[in-house]
């Protein structure tokens, strides 16, 4: 059973999200690729970022990484595993970042602070920029199923925290004709995950791609095409630009 998003017509227009699909794309450093839509993303209004870095086993050195790239952008940082009370600190965040790692452990961690109620409270009632990446982008879908991580750990449930009605699968490998690779395909994984009742549609986000949502909006945002994966249907092909906003209502 996987959790299911239920918001009102009311906190849904004040959700507003930056789903990235990787921190670092090949040939640039942390966050090069996607700086300008993080300065656009959180705007000027938020001074203060909360970042939360329960992916990587040292969290010192990755609040660190990411404290110094948002510095560069003109924002502040505090990082969640520094506060003496975790959800204290989500309340009282201007804005949210979940870096990436292994999404099995990020999701415990979250679970293990009690953080998973009120970063959904935050971003969907009181409207706090939330920014994934990666990883961060699993945990903000309807569960982690279609993570590419190995379970090191072992989260109470596989249900995120569900700021949208459907998953995301970061890294999205196209199959490489040349390769002699005979593991399973990307495209397997995903049509393996949908042989499964119930199981919500699979955006494929390819490195450089991101997902802006903006209320009732999503847009494809980045370098590269996306793909979606629907259970029972053919995959679809969606350019840059591309407006995504059906994903939000259920409708496709």
């Amino acid at each position: 059973m996987f959790l299911r998003v239920t918001a009102t017509a009311e906190t849904i227009m004040k959700r507003r999200l930056l789903l990235v699909s990787n921190s670092t794309l090949h040939g640039g450093g942390y966050l090069d690729h996607c700086q300008d839509h993080i300065c656009t993303f959180f705007g000027r209004d938020v001074k203060r970022v909360l970042f939360v870095p329960y992916a990587l086993h040292d969290r010192d050195g990755y609040a660190k990484t990411a404290r110094d790239k948002f510095k560069s952008l003109g924002y502040e940082m505090d990082s969640i595993h520094e506060a003496t009370d975790p959800v204290d600190a989500v309340r009282k965040a201007e804005g949210i970042f979940i870096g990436g790692g292994n999404t099995f452990r990020l999701l415990k961690s979250l679970y293990d602070n009690k953080v998973v109620t009120e970063i959904r409270r935050r971003v969907l009632e009181d409207g706090v920029p939330y920014m994934g990446s990666s990883a961060g982008t699993n945990v903000a879908t309807v569960s982690i199923s279609t993570t590419n991580d190995m379970p090191i750990v072992y989260p109470p449930s596989f249900s995120a925290i569900g700021l949208v009605p459907f998953n995301i699968n970061p890294h999205y490998l196209d199959v490489d004709p040349k390769s002699r690779h005979m593991g399973e395909t990307r495209e397997q994984r995903i049509t393996q995950y949908h042989e499964e009742p119930d199981t919500p549609c699979v955006l494929g986000l390819r490195e450089g791609s991101m997902l802006l949502v903006e209320g009732n909006k999503a847009t494809l945002l980045g370098t590269t095409k996306a793909r979606l994966f629907t259970r029972g249907k053919p995959t679809v092909e969606y350019d840059i630009g591309s407006d995504l906003s059906f994903l939000l209502t259920g409708s496709h």
